[in-house]
């Protein structure tokens, strides 16, 4: 033991061992730092996205539900909140106006806060519970509405209450459509008062929980079998599903980085470890001439190994934990991170478990080599070591990336993709490296006696500058998929929410208004948006079966067709829409036809001439299915399950709705809206949107910071790839400079071999990178592919910059050692 400590430390002291530590410590520092950055920055982002149903989950109802069910969830411990809404008019004095009256119960925010504020349009005043009983806050629009001030009082129905406050914004309200018109918060202890809740009242009934992750799980586990059709049972995903998808597609991607870092760094493991192996087959030569066993030596170097392993893990926790921990404290310049949860074990287990296999697949093939050395090379050096084939040494260490990445990503897809590209772009890369080498070479023979010198090593060492290169390119190649994926994902939520984005909606517009509500709206800088018409209807046969069938049958179905649809006609396809299958009616169509959002057919089971019979009112309609749709729900835009051509179905009562920007300063605009037109229902989506971008800037901050750490591991890996035939160029440089070639000479011609191995390897590495991103998004994150032909060009110029960057500052000692010194030590 004592002697493999001290060999272990005249090597560290040689600094034969720096890389293989260095790769070790940036691996486990990858995963510790991204685990430890991933788990507690997303959760917190996570509970921030709850605070859009101000709470972790809510139960819609349109009616009271069991008191049993909420007993249930006390028991687990669960804390509850009760919201019940509905629309009224209000009166003060003379005035009245529709209003969306939300009572809440005392408990109400569960996650999140209130906003309040004594005046209009002032700012907020962060509050963790609503109104006292006996108290209303009235939205600003409302006061001015009105005209009343703080302190007058209000009826509600029945009920006479103080305006003691002015509701500026609630965490949930945008979590549905229920909340049309100003608002006005109440307590729900006051609601009886107002005697507006009858039997048979349109009223939406909310209950919030919130909890542990596991108890929120055994409740919802339990509940889910006795809801109804009319439940809704309401995560994240159900409420705003482009922040889910959102949050989905940013844990991909870090869980893709951290795989690709460990993939990067257990590279540069292996490559530094076969340098060391190599370096010491002299020594196990010299320990075998004089009675060492293989297995004496190979327990040396292993217990060697283990110890440097345990000490990187160690280090690279403890850097984990500083990435992690800087991390947060610069994401808090730029915004409040809250409740963040605490540290745990987990992420140090991730990283002291990849450090172990990274040393298992990657460095412990090359040392096992080290027992097949023979004793006679201390008298023959050119023998080499047998023992395990470079084909097996590499399939261990496929194996130990493919179990890390899955083990760490939990995605079989994703594991699957990123192995199948790198294996193909070491056969691809490999080939057209060799290819390119070749005609590289004899162009270089042309050139002047730096370039010659350069073009001959390369030439000279063609098998090994072809591994080289798919080395340098699949480093390269990775970096530059990080970078086009970060770019494609804050592209796209960006593209999602582009400046002047719908924010307002306006509902049951009557016939004879839409001309003149159009042009009030175009004359307040809104545009010229269009206007839909909304007919109700129920779908009651599909295919001609029952729809009550189909509802027995399926549960995603019940859920879809077990109430009324908004339908619409129009002659136009609207924006955002795509047909992708059957074809759009021409305009003035009377054939009886309709299109099918695409979802929504894949749930029903129909296709392109299926028929469907709608009940609207007393009358049913048969039509045919012309078309199937795409199109974007999170436009803030009207979207519709179901479009009619205009004579099909304009024979039906309808009333009308639109969409339409309007800036934060012009929120009064909505008040002469109001009174010019009362029976109109104005949707505030504001709020809402301003959340979607806040949490999207934050998803996208830490994406670009996690992308810095992946960085580091492929210039870890450049470096040991130039270092692995650093003994060999010692050997050559010696030779030129005793033949008498200048210092220059030969420093030039290393630079110019690397800068063309560089140039060649990021050609080929913006190849593989375009075709690694058109399958990750198209298979494994659901994106739309987009071509990047910049990445043809900053592929090969960041490939010259950094290989011979890297060439040149590792080379240097290669012409800085004398000649004299290493034929000596030839």
């Amino acid at each position: 033991m004592g002697f493999g400590l001290r060999l272990l430390w005249r090597d560290w002291r040689g600094g034969e061992l720096g890389i293989l530590a260095a790769a070790i410590v940036i691996a486990v520092a990858i995963v510790t730092g991204i685990s430890l950055f991933v788990d507690r920055l997303q959760q917190g982002i996570v509970s921030e996205s709850s605070q859009f149903l101000a709470a972790d989950r809510a139960l819609q109802s349109p009616r009271p539900i069991d008191k049993q069910w909420l007993e249930r969830a006390s028991t687990e411990g669960l804390k509850l909140a009760e919201v019940i809404e509905f629309q009224s008019m209000v009166f003060a004095g003379e005035a009245m106006q529709l209003a969306s009256v939300k009572a809440v119960s005392d408990s109400y925010p569960l996650l999140g806060q209130l906003e309040k504020a004594n005046q209009p349009f002032a700012q907020g005043l962060k509050v963790d519970s609503g109104p006292q009983q006996g108290e209303v806050w009235l939205d600003s629009r409302l006061l001015p509405l009105l005209g009343v001030t703080i302190g007058d009082r209000l009826f509600v129905g029945e009920a006479e209450l103080i305006i003691s406050a002015v509701a500026i914004n609630e965490p949930d309200r945008g979590g549905n459509f229920f909340g049309f018109g100003p608002r006005v918060l109440m307590h729900i202890d006051d609601i009886a008062a107002t005697e507006i809740v009858q039997p048979g009242s349109r009223v939406d009934y909310r209950y919030l929980f919130a909890g542990d992750g596991a108890a929120l799980l055994v409740f919802s586990e339990w509940l889910k079998p006795q809801l109804q059709p009319s439940h809704r049972w309401l995560d994240l995903k159900d409420s705003q599903p482009s922040i889910s998808r959102a949050l989905e597609r940013a844990e991909n991607f870090l869980l893709l980085a951290g795989a690709l870092g460990v993939g990067l760094a257990g590279i540069a493991i292996a490559l530094a470890a076969r340098r060391y192996s190599e370096r010491h087959f002299d020594y196990v030569a010299m320990m075998k001439s004089l009675g060492a066993s293989s297995q004496r030596i190979l327990s040396l170097y292993m217990t060697n190994l283990f110890v440097l392993g345990f000490i990187a893990a160690l280090i690279g926790c403890f850097m984990g934990w500083l990435i992690q921990a800087g991390f947060i404290s610069l994401l808090q310049e730029f915004f409040e991170i809250s409740n963040l949860p605490a540290i745990t074990a987990r992420p140090f287990i991730i990283g002291g478990i990849t450090a172990l296999v990274c040393l298992l697949a990657f460095a412990l093939p090359p040392l096992i080599q080290l027992q097949a050395i023979s004793p006679l090379r201390v008298l023959r050096r050119e023998m080499s070591a047998t023992g395990l084939g470079p084909m097996l040494s590499n399939t261990i260490g496929v194996v130990g990336i493919a179990g890390l990445m899955y083990w760490y990503s939990g995605n079989g897809l994703l594991t699957l993709a990123v192995l199948s590209g790198v294996l193909m772009s070491f056969v691809i890369v490999g080939g057209a490296a060799l290819f390119l080498l070749r005609g590289s070479s004899q162009l270089g023979m042309q050139a002047g006696s730096t370039f010659h010198l350069a073009m001959a090593s390369m030439r000279r060492r063609g098998l090994q500058n072809a591994v080289q290169i798919v080395i340098f390119s699949l480093a390269i190649m990775l970096l530059l998929v990080l970078a086009l994926m970060r770019t494609s994902l804050i592209e796209e939520w960006q593209q999602q929410l582009p400046d002047g984005t719908p924010n307002h909606f306006l509902l049951n517009i009557a016939d004879d208004q839409v001309d003149a509500v159009a042009q009030l709206i175009e004359s307040e800088g809104g545009g010229n948006q269009p206007i839909y018409p909304m007919v109700r209807g129920r779908v009651v046969t599909i295919k001609g079966l029952p729809v009550n069938e189909y509802i027995a049958a399926d549960e995603q179905v019940a859920q879809s067709l077990d109430r009324e649809l908004s339908l619409t006609w129009s002659n136009e396809l609207p924006m955002d829409n795509t047909v992708i299958q059957g074809q759009w009616w021409e305009e003035g169509s009377s054939v009886d036809q309709v299109s099918i959002e695409a979802e929504l057919a894949e749930r029903l089971r129909v296709v392109v001439g299926d028929s469907i019979v709608f009940q609207m009112g007393s009358e049913q309609l048969k039509v045919a299915v012309s078309s199937i749709r795409t199109l974007d729900w999170e436009s803030m835009r009207p979207n519709f399950y179901m479009i009619f051509p205009p004579k099909v179905l304009n024979r039906f009562p309808a009333s009308y709705m639109t969409s339409f920007y309007l800036p934060a300063e012009s929120n009064l605009f909505l008040n002469r809206l109001l009174q010019a037109f009362p029976t109109v229902t104005v949707i505030e989506m504001d709020s809402v949107i301003k959340q979607i971008r806040d949490i999207i800037f934050k998803v996208s901050t830490a994406i670009e910071l996690v992308l810095a750490l992946i960085v580091a591991s492929g210039l870890l890996v450049l470096v040991a790839s130039v270092q692995a035939s650093l003994d060999s160029r010692f050997k050559e440089s010696a030779i030129l400079r005793t033949l008498g070639a200048r210092r220059g000479l030969v420093l030039g011609s290393l630079v110019i071999e690397f800068t063309s191995l560089g140039f060649i390897a990021g050609l080929l590495a913006a190849g593989g990178a375009e075709l690694s991103v058109f399958v990750l998004q198209t298979m494994a994150l659901d994106m739309r592919y987009i071509a990047h032909p910049w990445v043809w060009v900053v592929g090969p110029l960041l490939g010259a910059m950094l290989i011979g960057t890297a060439g040149y500052v590792t080379c240097r000692k290669v012409v800085d050692a004398p000649p004299v010194q290493v034929l000596a030590d030839l």
